[in-house]
């Protein structure tokens, strides 16, 4: 095989198109494998992905992964990033800013907005937008996330501006210091208050769910909760729930609240099917947030109002959310 001066030995972008030419010796050989060889700098897998998205072609014309080489075609290759190369890259994204000094940064995240890009979401997250409104964050290990919420979760959380600041917080947060209180609306009438101290672990058969587990790879789990009002939704009954957290477990409070047989509303993943359809999403918001200050040692706490869409779910069914809150505001 033979490589023209302008073909590049490291991965980029924002430069000319990649040129090679085949040679007699790669006759037989399928072409996502030639090219391979040739380019040993990007994956097999990057370049097949590259093909399936015409991005390469052999004589001008559009690749297949299948094709043989002949001998003496010439290929064109238009590199592209993969999508976990573009997870750190700054994003206009609007963020709602609750507080704000040298130390930390307060956001009060709408539902539908990642938090982390993952597998499916390299782009368009909230650590992608909190790039582009602070750039000092690239310096801080996941732009100072610190704590996560579920994509259809709304409500506040805390970053840390600086990498002393996040350190701070990550220890708050396992001492569990760190108070975070969130308002549900769940499907039945559980008793008026209670705990569930039950250990949270990876489903043994999906691995998308978590739930309530004894085995050895479980984590401690603790959440309390008060029942505040409750009300009818499709002629069936719902209550707002306060819930507090001692310990942060993915998907906790939809867990703990559905092992004891009251699922959130809207919540496709842990609910039942046919009580979907009331709310495009689980009804949850990280409601009231409250830490210890990284560098004042003050106590700090915000409180935020309920998302529009939260709010009218709330009217549907009946519930003053004023009058719930009274003796919590």
């Amino acid at each position: 095989m033979e490589q023209t001066p302008d073909a590049h030995p490291e991965p980029e972008f924002d430069i000319e198109p990649i040129h090679v030419q085949f040679t007699d010796d790669d006759c037989g050989t399928r072409l996502d494998k030639a090219l391979s060889a040739l380019l040993p700098q990007y994956s097999r897998g990057r370049i097949q992905q590259w093909i399936e998205e015409g991005q390469v072609t052999v004589d001008g014309a559009t690749a297949k992964i299948r094709m043989i080489v002949l001998g003496d075609e010439k290929v064109q290759i238009l590199p592209q990033p993969a999508p976990d190369e573009q997870a750190f890259t700054p994003e206009d994204i609007p963020l709602d800013i609750v507080y704000e000094d040298a130390a930390i940064l307060v956001v009060n995240k709408p539902a539908g907005l990642v938090v982390h890009p993952g597998a499916g979401n390299w782009s368009g997250t909230l650590l992608n937008g909190l790039l582009h409104y602070c750039p000092s964050l690239v310096g801080v290990p996941r732009a100072g996330i610190v704590h996560r919420l579920d994509k259809d979760t709304s409500g506040l959380m805390v970053v840390g501006k600086t990498l002393v600041s996040q350190t701070d917080l990550v220890r708050q947060l396992q001492a569990r210091t760190v108070k975070r209180q969130y308002l549900s609306l769940v499907w039945g009438t559980p008793q008026l208050s209670g705990t569930i101290d039950a250990s949270i672990a990876r489903h043994p058969r999906d691995r998308i769910k978590m739930g309530v587990s004894e085995s050895l790879s479980a984590k401690p789990a603790i959440t309390h909760y008060e029942r505040l009002a409750g009300g009818l939704l499709d002629r069936r009954s719902v209550s707002l729930m306060h819930c507090k957290l001692e310990t942060g477990r993915t998907h906790q409070i939809r867990v703990h609240m559905q092992s004891l047989g009251f699922a959130l509303v809207g919540d496709a993943l842990y609910g039942k099917t046919h009580l979907t359809s009331a709310f495009d999403r689980q009804a949850l918001q990280a409601w009231r947030l409250g830490l210890i200050h990284p560098t004042t040692g003050e106590q700090c706490e915000w409180t935020v109002p309920l998302a529009d869409d939260f709010l009218e779910l709330l009217e549907r069914a009946g519930i003053d959310i004023d009058e719930a809150l009274a003796s919590h505001i």
